[in-house]
C-alpha cells in the first residue's frame, strides 16, 4: 500500500520531491538505509543490523512509513514512521514504552505514535522537513487522530539543561506523566542556560506539544529522550493552516 500525498520541486532547485505514505517493503528498506546513514554513521548510534547497513527493529513492520523521495532518482531523502494506537495495542505496545512507563498515555483517545524522523544531510535546508510535517499532518488529519506521541531526542552535550528548560516551559498535565526506565539525572541542571533545542523539538513546541516528564538516557543512540504529546486540537493555528494548504 502506497499513498502519494504531494509532489513539488524543491525550492530553488529542479529536484522534484514527492511525499508518500507506504508499507511497501522495498520502500521501507530504503528508509531504513537512510536511517542507518544518519543514526549509525553520522551520529554513531549502536544499531543491531549495522552489518547490513540498515536501521531496523520489530516495530517497522507495524508502522506506516512517511517518505520524501527524489522522483528523478527514487532516493528517500526524509522519513518518519507512524504507529497507530490500535495497531500498537494489537501487537504488544509502542516503541516509546521500551524507554518509559507510559502510565495513562496509551488511553488517550485517537492516539498515534511517530518517530525515527531523519533527513539526508544534503537536504537539510528546511524544505524537506516542511514536507515531512505537511505530509504527516495531512495523514493524521485524514485518519482522524487526536493525539500524537513520540520520543524526542536531544544530544548528550547540554541535554540535562535543555530537558530542564523543556519541563519548565512546556509541561504536560500531571495525568500524562511518563516515567523513564533509565532516567537521565537532572540534579544541578540549569533551565536558564540557553542550550539550543534540535530543529524537531523546536518545531514540536511551537506547534503546541508538551513534555510528559523527565528524560530517559538512550545508551545506543547516546541521547536524552523525552516523551512529547501534541493534541491535534491544540496545534498552533498558524501551523495547522500552513499544513492544510500544503496538503
Amino acid at each position: 500500500m502506497t499513498k502519494r500525498l504531494e509532489r513539488e520541486p524543491e525550492t530553488g532547485s529542479s529536484t522534484a520531491l514527492e511525499v508518500v505514505v507506504t508499507r511497501d517493503p522495498h520502500a521501507i528498506e530504503a528508509a531504513q538505509r537512510l536511517r542507518f546513514r544518519v543514526f549509525g554513521v553520522e551520529f554513531g548510534a549502536t544499531l543491531p543490523n549495522a552489518d547490513a547497513g540498515l536501521d531496523t527493529d520489530a516495530f517497522d513492520p507495524l508502522c506506516d512509513h512517511l517518505l520524501v523521495r527524489d522522483t528523478s532518482s527514487g532516493e528517500v531523502v526524509g522519513t518518519y514512521r507512524i504507529l497507530p494506537g490500535e495497531r500498537a495495542v494489537e501487537s504488544g505496545g509502542f516503541y516509546t514504552a521500551t524507554e518509559f512507563d507510559l502510565g495513562r498515555l496509551p488511553a488517550l483517545p485517537g492516539l498515534v505514535e511517530v518517530g525515527r524522523a531523519c533527513i539526508d544531510p544534503r537536504f537539510r535546508n528546511g524544505h524537506v522537513l516542511a514536507l515531512l510535517w505537511a505530509g504527516l499532518a495531512s495523514h493524521l488529519h485524514e485518519r482522524g487522530y487526536e493525539h500524537v506521541m513520540g520520543c524526542a531526542s536531544l544530544p548528550e552535550d547540554g541535554a540535562a539543561d535543555a530537558c530542564a528548560r523543556l519541563l519548565r516551559d512546556h509541561p504536560a498535565p500531571p495525568e500524562w506523566r511518563a516515567t523513564p526506565n533509565r532516567p537521565l539525572p537532572l540534579d544541578g541542571a540549569d533551565p536558564t542556560r540557553r542550550v539550543p533545542f534540535p530543529p524537531l523539538i523546536r518545531g514540536y513546541v511551537r506547534m503546541g506539544a508538551v513534555v510528559c516528564g523527565p528524560p530517559a538516557w538512550d545508551p545506543a543512540f547516546r541521547t536524552a529522550d523525552v516523551v512529547m504529546v501534541l493534541p491535534m486540537a491544540r496545534m498552533a493555528r498558524r501551523f495547522a493552516e500552513r499544513f492544510q494548504r500544503a496538503a
